[in-house]
């Protein structure tokens, strides 16, 4: 079982979160870069591959065995996380970056219900408000038109795709929860790529599209962002109740939201600001909730 060390101020498990939500803004700008020419099976394929060749060497570097304990619920993460990933990068292709991010990031508020069905932790009023504050935040930051109504309804597909992939997430983040009990991070983060390549080769393959060298780096770039995102992620929901942990996640749009002001020259609307106050107020309150639950 993994054990959290007590520290000042923000909890290792959460810091770990706020760095893998870093990561994460990084893979869906590079994603979304790469979406504009390159099939998304492609980048599916990409993400993976980079992650089983470091999930390898970092394992060997610390002479873990790879074949974890509960196989099957790695087994099991695996299909899930594969399921997601090829969901959420689909609709990140398909949609506009501010609606697919707003979709998948519901999955926090999924996870701690899932988590209180099926892991037994206790949901506190504490992470429930935080919750209710940081969807509420990532609505008015993203302002998607598919609540807003400033455009026509969003391609069904896509949608679908978006919503598919928030659930499935929700479901893998509980299982890499469960997993803490069982097996290292570096194991159920290996268990991801070695599940989800023998779909994604041949699924990649079938676009027949080949990258080139610009596009290759994106795609490098992608899997370096992921792998670090996927790292910091598992370690954070080891140490962490799945509640608290994947609040932290929301993160992810207020990044996204200054590299518009930062590499984009996007000047921020008022609605914006609101909803980045109100992520970070969020994450505040579920950071000073201490109560861990069992």
């Amino acid at each position: 079982m993994v054990t959290q060390p007590k520290a000042a101020g923000l909890s290792l498990g959460l810091r770990y979160m706020i760095e893998s939500a870093f990561y994460f803004s990084i893979m869906s700008i590079l994603v979304k870069l790469a979406g504009k020419t390159v099939p998304f099976q492609e980048i599916v394929l990409a993400r993976t591959a980079v992650a089983f060749v470091a999930s390898v060497a970092m394992l060997k570097a610390k002479a873990i065995s790879p074949w974890g304990n509960n196989r099957k619920l790695l087994a099991l993460r695996g299909i899930l996380g594969f399921t997601g990933l090829g969901c959420f990068y689909y609709s990140i292709t398909h949609l506009p970056l501010a609606d697919a991010t707003v979709i998948q990031y519901t999955n926090p508020v999924l996870v701690a219900l899932l988590a209180a069905l099926v892991l037994g932790e206790r949901l506190t009023l504490g992470v429930a408000v935080s919750g209710v504050s940081c969807l509420i935040g990532v609505v008015m930051i993203a302002r998607p038109d598919f609540l807003f109504g400033s455009s026509p309804g969003l391609p069904p597909l896509a949608l679908g795709a978006a919503i598919t992939g928030a659930i499935v997430s929700s479901g893998a983040y509980t299982v890499v929860r469960k997993l803490g009990a069982t097996d290292h991070p570096l194991v159920v983060v290996f268990w991801f790529p070695l599940v989800c390549l023998p779909f994604a080769i041949p699924w990649a393959l079938s676009t027949g599209y080949v990258p080139n060298l610009h596009e290759l780096g994106i795609l490098l770039a992608v899997g370096i962002a992921t792998q670090a995102a996927q790292v910091r992620m598992t370690q954070g929901l080891q140490l962490e109740t799945a509640g608290r942990a994947t609040s932290m996640t929301y993160l992810q749009v207020v990044f996204a939201f200054v590299w518009g002001i930062l590499l984009f020259d996007e000047v921020p609307e008022v609605p914006a600001i609101i909803g980045a106050v109100t992520v970070l107020a969020g994450i505040v309150l579920v950071a000073r909730s201490r109560r861990l639950n069992g």
